[in-house]
Parts: C-alpha cells; structure tokens; sequence
C-alpha cells in the first residue's frame, strides 16, 4: 500500500535487508495489510500521518513499511498474521506490541509509548498529569472485548478457516468466492490460527460453525443463510460493494 511515507516493501529479500540496516534504537512500524480490505485503506492514511509527524526534525528515529499479507507470506506468517489491519512494532529485532483492527487511538497511544516524543511520559500524556488506572478485566472479559472489536474491524468481517488466498475449507472457498463476485469491501479472520477466538466466538455469536460472516457488527450466519439472503435480494451487499474497476487487481 503505497503511501508518501511508508515504504512498500515488495520481496523477502527486501525486507531482510531493511531489517538488518536499521540502527538498534530505531522503532520499525510494520503494517500488514490487503488491498482489498477497507479498513486497511483507513489505517494506511493513519499510519501515513504518524509517520509524517515522526519525521519532523526532533523526533525519535521510526521506521514505516507495509506488506501486503498474502503476498509475502514467509514474513506474514513470521509475525502469526491472520487478519488485517494488523500493526508491529519492533525494535532490535525484538516485538514490542501488535495491534489488530483499525482504531486509529490504539496505534498512536502504541506508537507514542514506544517512541515518545518531548513533553510525554512513556507515550501516554505530558508529564505532570496522571491517568486513572484501567480496570482490570477478567479473561473472558478481556476476550469478548477482543471479539467485539473484530467483529466490527470491518463493515463486513468474514471469519473463515485460512486466508482468502488458501482457504482451508469448502464452504470458506464458496464465501470469498460469493463476496469476490460482487467486489465486497470485507475484512477477514484465520481462525485456525487463534483458538481462542476460534471457540469463543462460537459462544460469543451463539453459532457453532464457521465460517461466519459479520455485517455492520451483526452476525448474519454462515455460507446456507448468505446465501438464501441473496435470493431473497441480489443487492444485499451492493452497499458494502465497489465498482469492479476499483477491485480488478484485487479478485
């Protein structure tokens, strides 16, 4: 995803070689995306701003690349990729924090922690002032927070087995194959790789199967009621749809 300020990197080879010529104390922003994700257009146009501020004179040395997820697959899977938008922050190699979905709060407050800026105090608010701790949540409270903010990264959240690239069942090939056919803007969940995702959402959504497709944060069912409400009407996903132009490279 090309942006003034983020570099595309394109190979493996690529990536090795901007890894291994970064300074150590330099924080590297890597943004994992899908071109034919919406969200991830919202976070580029975030992370391209960050990304501008953080190259003013002053600031803490940064680095910003994107990958496209399904293209260079040995490095998605390094970092246990399995939806997009998702963010890294590195530094010496080592993994700081990743943040998965599109909430451009969360990426600053990440960014600004591990590289903060004058007048901040481990990223969060100018020194002097004091927050409130967070409430401590319990596991299953901590996941279904995290459940409610996947299902609603995208208009349209599919949650399926493997990748729109290598779907691993059936019935998942057929749903990317329905949304691909009418240039659905969507974004995606692997949930074989995260178990607990994989069965919390399963009691979360009070369906037991997968895949399960989300539309405006509401769980509309798997591949049989997609597919009847297609029947009932053709245009049931022209509002979350571009023009195929638009979509071309992506199906």
């Amino acid at each position: 995803m090309a942006t003034p300020n983020i570099k595309e990197i394109t190979t493996l080879d690529e990536w090795q070689a901007h890894v291994a010529s970064l300074p150590k104390a330099t924080l590297l922003v890597i943004f994992f995306y899908a071109p034919w994700a919406a969200p991830c257009t919202q976070m580029g146009s975030v992370l391209n701003a960050l990304a501008e501020e953080y190259a003013k004179e002053g600031s803490p040395a940064t680095s910003w690349v994107s990958i496209n997820a399904e293209e260079i697959v040995d490095v998605s899977e390094t970092y246990d990729v399995v939806a997009v938008p998702y963010v890294i922050l590195q530094r010496n190699d080592q993994v700081l924090e990743t943040i998965s979905g599109s909430n451009p709060a969360v990426v600053r407050k990440a960014v600004e922690k591990h590289a903060p800026k004058d007048g901040m105090t481990n990223g969060h608010e100018p020194a002097g002032e004091t927050l409130p701790e967070e409430e401590k949540l319990t596991p299953e409270e901590e996941l279904n927070k995290k459940l409610r903010g996947l299902v609603n990264a995208a208009d349209v959240m599919l949650f399926m087995k493997g990748t729109p690239g290598d779907p691993q069942c059936g019935f998942s090939r057929q749903m990317v194959g329905i949304l691909r056919e009418r240039s659905v803007k969507y974004g995606f969940f692997n949930i074989l790789a995260d178990d607990d995702v994989r069965q919390g959402l399963k009691v979360f959504a009070d369906w037991p199967t997968y895949p399960q497709l989300w539309v405006s944060g509401e769980l509309v069912g798997g591949l049989d009621i997609v597919k009847e409400e297609l029947e009932n009407d053709p245009d049931y996903f022209k509002k979350y749809s571009v023009p195929k132009t638009q979509t071309a490279s992506a199906a």
